[in-house]
């Protein structure tokens, strides 16, 4: 070797390298992308459930199939019934064994499992036909990027739609279409019962929810809590204790606990009367709430998009069957609204701060929900996972710290007495029923490892 080839070879060399960090980056780019497009997509699922002023239980069942449909399609398998996944659920997938003809080469998965998820919204949604559009510019965002090609856009929409159509059949058996032909919510007289409360005076939302299949859990009832407090007028009993607690705590309001009330209220059904006139504010669910959350930490945890997609679809598991055990609960003990109870035993001209959700009391949804999405996400990110939620923003609302999603799931539960709307054991037991709801499902998970395994690289 010269001295005069040196330079040559040692330009070659430099090349070489800084041309494999730029691939390197674009690697990188390219994963953050992905999984960001996701996000920002799911988003747009919440944003019509919104619109559509979609149930608690419903927008969790939303989220559960169309989620459903991106980690199978991400997961692919020439045979569903190979994919772990379906072990937990309490019926058979239907015709998993149809033919999936379109092999997963040459296109992107991570496109076609955003697609499939778009694709379940866009079909079983009652809005969903807006999401062609969001599709439409996923395939422009990906098609502007230069991610891909249009032959692997072509193949990717082919097979998400067959993994979509799939789980759409899944879907339309797991009762949720006879919900209309079973026999209605009608409130009686009783004392201790649940009555439409003001302003709208909405009637029992999803009284039959408990019908519903679940993914994990056995039945409706498998974590069914201890009865709650006895309608009591005795100024000395647990119920008028608690009743009397709510009215105090609701008259003296910090400026803090009226932030946090607000902050977590998630009331879609929420409606403001402007004389004749009824105006319904837009706000998102409980479960769209904590759906928000997991894209925050996915996001602050530089998660891939498979590591994204795993957490996002647990939580969406579990949100769904944790609404249908506290939903079974809510119309087995039909417990009444404090509203109600404070306007006939202390002040009948006494409001809460948050307007009264049309179903009855016991356990509080929020609390269950929160302790359940809490802890799976707390076994996936740490216990001391510190984020920013900027979940509410997009409908008005400040950001807020948490030090870790079990405080924040804390501040969710007690809220709902900042807020006026449920009594402390409907609170304190909420919490222990969805703490038990997602220990069972990590048990489940832990049982057979394959489960929802976000380790695969794809």
């Amino acid at each position: 070797m010269t001295k005069k080839q040196n330079p040559i070879i040692l330009s070659l060399l430099f090349l070489t390298l800084t041309g494999n960090l730029f691939a390197q980056k674009t690697t990188a780019e390219k994963e953050i992308f992905v999984r960001d497009k996701m996000i920002e997509h799911l988003f747009s699922i919440t944003d019509i459930m919104v619109t559509d002023v979609t149930s608690p239980p419903g927008a969790a069942r939303f989220y559960s199939y169309s989620l459903l449909a991106a980690y199978l399609a991400f997961n692919y398998e020439p045979n569903l019934n190979n994919l772990p996944i379906v072990e937990h659920f309490n019926a058979p997938l239907p015709d998993l064994e149809m033919e999936i003809t379109i092999e997963p080469s040459n296109m992107s998965l991570a496109f076609a499992a955003t697609y499939a998820m778009l694709e379940v919204g866009k079909n079983i949604m009652p809005s969903g036909k807006k999401l062609a559009n969001t599709q439409e510019n996923l395939v422009n965002q990906y098609s502007k990027n230069r991610f891909l090609k249009k032959k692997e856009i072509k193949k990717g929409i082919s097979y998400a739609e067959k993994i979509a159509s799939i789980v759409l059949e899944y879907a339309s058996k797991d009762g949720y279409q006879q919900l209309s032909t079973l026999k209605r919510y009608s409130p009686t007289n009783d004392k201790e019962k649940w009555y439409p409360t003001p302003p709208a005076y909405l009637a029992a939302i999803d009284p039959e929810w408990r019908t519903i299949r679940p993914f994990f859990i056995n039945s409706a009832d498998a974590f069914s809590p201890a009865p709650p407090a006895a309608y009591s007028e005795n100024e000395n009993s647990s119920f008028f204790k608690q009743l009397t607690e709510i009215y105090d705590v609701t008259s003296n309001l910090t400026e803090e606990q009226r932030l946090i009330a607000n902050f977590w209220d998630c009331n879609p059904f929420n409606v403001s009367y402007s004389g004749h006139m009824a105006i319904g504010l837009k706000k998102i669910s409980p479960g769209g709430h904590w759906m928000g959350i997991t894209g925050i930490a996915s996001q602050k945890a530089k998660l891939n998009f498979n590591e994204s997609l795993y957490i996002h679809t647990l939580v969406a598991l579990g949100l769904h069957d944790a609404f249908i055990s506290c939903w079974d609960e809510k119309y087995r003990s039909d417990r009444i609204r404090p509203l109600t109870a404070i306007n006939r035993l202390i002040d009948e001209a006494w409001r809460p701060i948050l307007q009264t959700p049309p179903f009855p009391e016991y356990t509080s949804g929020h609390s269950v929900i929160s302790k359940t999405s809490a802890v799976l996400l707390t076994s996936y990110f740490g216990d001391n996972f510190k984020f920013i939620d900027t979940s509410e923003v997009y409908f008005g609302l400040p950001e807020r710290a948490f030090d870790s999603f079990l405080i924040a799931s804390n501040e969710a539960a007690i809220s709902r007495l900042f807020g006026g709307i449920h009594f402390r054991d409907a609170i304190e037991v909420g919490m222990q029923q969805g703490g038990n709801i997602a220990q069972y499902i990590l048990d489940q998970i832990k049982t057979h490892p394959n489960t929802l395994n976000s380790n695969s690289e794809k």
